[in-house]
């Protein structure tokens, strides 16, 4: 495998760039996808198999059901860093170890059933949250140490609509090359 070919499997839909300016327009479109993205997901994961949530989506990368789990704990995160910049004046967020989450026993259960749940529920709040928000909360941010820089929450909403479809193409992308 070449290397433009391994940066497609990582990134099969491209690295996620941050929009130099992003309408109101576009933060509905990135609050749909957000919206929608767990049942999206469900009528694809549910009904595989172990030995198919097992499969890595590629070489050193995540099996499936670690990528449902991670879905759910990097969610819950934005949804937390949210409701912490809506909140408070530019918050430090805390970083976290996502890899080693995965690892962790509820990131590594074959039982995929509750990081679903888990993210329609959230999804559903988040969902509520940002359709009460204003323009000006949408310029509301928080600081990231991680990168060592402020984040809009449009900013956010961008990437996590981005997030969505990324993970969502690992696994599509996968069931294909395998035949499922």
């Amino acid at each position: 495998m070449n290397v433009v070919e391994a940066k497609n499997l990582r990134y099969p839909i491209g690295e996620f760039i941050v929009p130099e300016s992003i309408s109101q327009n576009e933060i509905d479109s990135y609050m749909e996808i957000i919206s929608s993205f767990p049942e999206k997901l469900k009528s694809v994961v549910s009904e595989l198999s172990a030995d198919k949530l097992n499969t890595h989506y590629r070489e050193g990368g995540w099996t499936v059901k670690q990528v449902v789990h991670h879905l759910a704990d990097s969610h819950m995160n934005a949804f937390i860093r949210f409701k912490l910049a809506l909140t408070e004046d530019i918050p430090t967020v805390k970083p976290y170890f996502e890899d080693r989450w995965a690892e962790l026993e509820d990131g590594n259960s074959d039982d995929i059933n509750l990081s679903l749940t888990l993210l329609e529920v959230l999804h559903k709040k988040w969902h509520v949250l940002m359709k009460s928000m204003s323009e000006e909360d949408f310029e509301k941010s928080f600081f990231h140490p991680e990168y060592g820089r402020e984040f809009k929450l449009k900013e956010i909403t961008a990437q996590y609509s981005w997030h969505c479809e990324h993970h969502f193409a690992h696994i599509i992308e996968l069931l294909k090359r395998k035949g499922w």
